[in-house]
């Protein structure tokens, strides 16, 4: 471990933080690789006002809390943006000739004497918190990007061209690229530029909930687009079709992508980019939140040799990163697997992958007669979508191959009246099918700040709680707010479940074209949590709130 934090370990067991907790997260550090402050405060061993207050006393400085505090401005400028970015640091305030220096880590005397010799000022440092640090920035590197400045000259130039977004627009180069950047480090996994009658709105969607973020001038909005455009290769002057596209970043010395799609409204073209960041998805099965019971469930299909697997439910409900997660249970070197996705999101060692290509003939119902003919043990398809896709999917699990597949269904008994309404024959669904998982993500209560409290029975009954199968909580969750949430409560989500197998009784009711509500009553006897019971018991374990699982889960 590095010996510069030694005295910050030292302050904390001083404040009162347990002394076994922070030498098991010394220990980690060293066995992980990870630094001590990542451990500390991502496995919660320590807040971030701990961390923040121990900072100080270890190093004999004061601290300030930036919530409330406005930045003199003059101080700001003082130390220019790339030593800002590059050392996490802040001017504040100049005070009798000293510029007030807010750092996160008071160990980095590189980073205190970087600054000195930029100002060229006397300066007293002061400890603040990362998270308000990492706020400031994003915003000093929105203003940065200067977009007013270019608001008049787009104006006048209604049609931007290739060259509207050369180094000679470098402000708009680097708005998008800060973008990018905050999306990323925020953990939003999309970025919506909404244009308005008047302006272009910017949001995150963070957790599954869209957080506006900015606005930009409606001047600014046409060059704004076609920078976009063109990192996304697709047709900058094709403004009345929608159009898909794909963009490679490089945030922090790591390589992210993002999805784009383009969508004409009223007010001009909107554009929402999809981050598809591997670095922090855990594709661990078992830490994807499920119970025991549903994991037997479900693990209990995939480890089968043959036979369809669906998961089932809306864009964005964590079903690829299931998969995915399969995948990585599955996969071995005598197992040949085979996915055709669109688009490929995450590489995955050992795996090969097909990425549809529709312009060029390269679809589900094309590529997956060939995918059979390559000796395929494991055959995954990103989605199911219609009638021919999902009859060779059929086809495939009842010739002797694991298939996985995913399918925009409510639940998981409507996935059996849905395979049969794109014209698959029931016998064959009844057949082919062998289990089918629903899924939705609601969001984790911040363990930091959640605050315990006991149920009235009209919450109870409210929530329709299921009594049957679980008792009445007596302390439940609720959120409420700090600074490691962003204020909102909430940091993370976690995946709500209902598995079901399918039975020799569900088969059968397939077959005679039952209805869903049928098919739910026989799962349900069978076992079937659903899945508003799965986020209820989950609530009951302090991982999230009721209010959350109604929002996610009928």
């Amino acid at each position: 471990m590095d010996q510069t934090f030694r005295p910050l370990l030292d302050a904390l067991k001083q404040i009162g933080v347990d002394a076994h907790a922070i030498d098991a997260a010394s220990e980690e550090a060293q066995r992980s690789g990870r630094s001590v402050r990542a451990v500390l405060i991502n496995d919660q061993v320590v807040t971030e006002e701990q961390l923040t207050q121990a900072a100080a006393a270890a190093f004999g400085i004061n601290t300030l809390d930036l919530v409330g505090f406005t930045p003199d401005p003059t101080a700001l400028k003082r130390i220019p943006l790339p030593v800002v970015l590059r050392h996490r640091v802040l001017g504040l305030a100049i005070n009798d000739g000293e510029l007030v220096v807010g750092v996160t880590d008071p160990a980095d005397v590189v980073a205190l004497d970087d600054v000195r010799a930029a100002t060229g000022m006397t300066i007293r440092p002061v400890v603040v918190a990362r998270s308000e640090v990492r706020r400031i920035i994003e915003r000093l590197q929105r203003e940065g990007a200067d977009l007013a400045d270019l608001a008049d000259d787009a104006e006048e130039s209604s049609g931007m061209s290739a060259q509207a977004t050369s180094a000679d627009d470098a402000p708009i180069v680097r708005y998008v690229n800060s973008l990018i950047e905050q999306a990323v480090m925020n953990r939003a996994s999309d970025l919506h530029l909404e244009p308005t009658e008047d302006d272009m709105r910017v949001r995150y969607r963070i957790d599954g909930v869209l957080h506006e973020l900015d606005v930009v001038p409606r001047g600014v909005m046409a060059a704004l687009t076609s920078r976009i455009k063109i990192m996304s290769g697709v047709d900058i002057t094709e403004k009345r079709l929608p159009q898909n596209g794909r963009i490679s970043a490089l945030i922090r010395d790591r390589t992210v992508d993002l999805r784009t799609a383009t969508l004409p409204t009223v007010w001009g073209e909107k554009i929402v980019l999809r981050v598809l960041d591997t670095g922090g998805i855990d594709l661990d099965l078992a830490k994807l939140g499920f119970t025991q019971h549903n994991l037997d469930r479900f693990s209990a299909s995939f480890t089968k040799p043959h036979g369809m697997v669906l998961v089932t439910g809306p864009t964005g409900s964590g079903k690829s990163t299931t998969l995915y997660a399969t995948l990585g249970k599955i996969s071995r070197p005598e197992v040949n697997v085979i996915t055709v996705e669109d688009p490929v999101e995450y590489r995955l060692r050992g795996v090969n992958q097909v990425q549809v290509n529709a312009k060029a003939g390269l679809t589900f119902a094309a590529v997956l007669p060939a995918i059979l003919r390559t000796d395929p043990d494991v055959v995954l398809i990103g989605e199911i979508r219609d009638g021919a896709t999902a009859q060779i999917a059929v086809e495939a699990a009842l010739t002797g191959h694991l298939l996985l597949s995913t399918l925009h269904t409510n639940d998981a008994p409507g996935a059996v009246t849905r395979l049969t309404e794109m014209g698959i024959e029931p016998f064959l669904v009844g057949s082919s099918l062998d289990c089918v998982l629903a899924q939705r993500l609601a969001r984790r209560i911040c363990d930091w700040c959640k605050e315990a409290y006991a149920p009235t029975e009209e919450e109870i009954v409210g929530a329709n709680w299921p009594l049957e199968d679980l008792a009445f909580p007596q302390v439940l969750y609720r959120p409420v707010g700090c600074r490691n949430c962003a204020n909102t409560g909430y940091k993370g989500r976690i995946a709500v479940h209902e598995v079901m197998p399918i039975s020799a009784e569900i088969e059968s009711l397939t077959i005679k074209r039952a209805s869903t509500g049928e098919i739910r009553e026989v799962a349900l006897e069978q076992g079937m949590y659903e899945l508003r019971a799965d986020g209820l018991a989950k609530a009951a374990g302090g991982l999230t709130s009721i209010r959350e699982v109604s929002r996610v889960a009928i």
